[in-house]
């Protein structure tokens, strides 16, 4: 470090006030630099240590003259050191700052072999006798320690709210009470271009209702005391299910949407037998189906198809969803599928209230729901989620309708 002062020192030998301003200079400088509270080292383009200061030397375990002149990689991991090397040469050839905290996992070693967790910000210099780079680092054990912490209590506090939820769960379900409808109709729609309003409107109707019935029974349920107000209690319990339940559904539906739009999705294809596929799938379905109504399906070709099981499934669910909740009571469901060799096609349909052609034009439109619908609880996101399902899929889906006669969803995907 000296020898950099030391030719400013020749250049101004003949003037003491200079002199004087150089020692003061260095001291400066010797006091940033050692009585630092961070790790600092330089090193240069050979990745040889030229510089290092006294905080750093106690992290590492190591006298100066044990790392001045040795490579940096020896305070590394052993698993990393030739591939830091590459890593090294690239930032010689591309050098820029980088600041601490970036997201990166990186470890030190001390002389004992222990390894550490650090944060490393980097900066180059050029110099009369060559290019170098100064590394600050900053041990940090302490807080990788309470974030672990955090972690760890989060996960707890995850698991005790589960096991409750649960445990309310089970003690509802043994209440045998028919459900109640609890949300209103949707607040007229903005128009298609307002997309940011719709999605703000659409998001504080759906929470507020339900999250009003919850607290209002909630409140109510306190209220009734005695042995004769079980069935008062008991409805307001099922009113607050129902309201859980439509929370669910909602934030899943809105999770799904931007987990789309931010490529969150990924395809995982795996070979599979449709047909025992689709039956599970309806199996799941029957604690929701109407009084009277029946799910009939029915496959034909080779049962083997090559898909993602899981978005085939989430896009029945929601077609299967859709018919239970827009047909009557005692009507029948088909569900059928096709392997023509080339495709696969699924086809739903219902005998419920059907969708006009003008609806049709807008009905894979994010928010958008039909104008026989407004009675009827929904976010207008599924049929928009299951369309960008199919195409992810390389397929597509198509609608068949009339007012009042019912509708038919063919959702065809390519086999290739």
């Amino acid at each position: 470090m000296k020898k950099w002062f030391n030719k400013l020192m020749t250049m101004f030998s003949g003037n003491s006030i200079y002199k004087k301003e150089y020692n003061k200079e260095l001291q400066r400088f010797e006091a940033l630099f050692n009585y630092a509270s961070i790790g600092i080292l330089v090193t240069n383009q050979q990745g040889q240590i030229i510089l290092i200061n006294d905080f750093a030397l106690r992290q590492f375990g190591y006298e100066r003259e044990e790392l001045v002149g040795g490579y940096v990689e020896q305070l590394l991991p052993q698993h990393f050191r030739k591939r830091h090397v590459g890593h090294r040469n690239h930032y010689n050839h591309h050098p820029q700052s980088r600041p601490m905290g970036i997201g990166l996992d990186l470890f030190a070693v001390r002389k004992d072999g222990t390894e550490f967790p650090v944060e490393i910000s980097l900066s180059q210099y050029e110099h009369e006798e060559g290019s170098f780079v100064i590394a600050y680092i900053n041990n940090i054990t302490e807080r990788k320690k309470a974030e672990e912490k955090i972690e760890r209590l989060n996960n707890e506090l995850e698991h005790k709210i589960s096991e409750r939820t649960q445990q309310l769960t089970n003690a509802l379900e043994q209440l045998e009470h028919s459900k109640q409808e609890v949300m209103t109709a949707l607040d007229k729609e903005k128009e298609l271009s307002e997309l940011k309003s719709r999605f703000v409107s659409m998001a504080s109707h759906e929470f507020r209702t339900p999250l009003s019935t919850i607290l209002s029974s909630a409140f109510l349920v306190n209220q009734y005391t005695t042995e004769a107000d079980q069935a008062k209690r008991s409805k307001h319990i099922q009113r607050i299910i129902s309201s859980v339940t439509l929370l669910t559904e909602v934030l899943n539906d809105f999770l799904s949407v931007g987990k789309i739009e931010e490529g969150g999705v990924q395809v995982r294809s795996s070979t599979f037998d449709i047909e025992q596929h689709i039956n599970i799938t309806i199996q799941e379905l029957q604690d929701i189906v109407r009084e009277g109504q029946q799910i009939v399906y029915e496959h034909q070709g080779p049962a083997s198809v090559h898909l993602d099981p899981s978005l085939l499934k989430h896009i029945l669910l929601n077609l299967l969803g859709n018919a239970i909740k827009f047909s009557g009571i005692h009507t029948v469901i088909k569900v059928h599928t096709e392997h023509t060799g080339n495709s696969v096609i699924l086809k739903v349909r219902d005998s419920g209230i059907g969708i006009s052609q003008e609806d049709q034009q807008h009905l894979f439109e994010r928010f958008f729901r039909g104008a026989n619908v407004s009675n009827i609880q929904g976010t207008g996101l599924g049929l928009h989620i299951v369309s960008r399902y199919a195409e992810l899929m390389n397929g597509n889906i198509t609608c068949e309708s009339a007012l009042n006669e019912g509708t038919t969803f063919i959702v065809t995907f390519q086999q290739l």
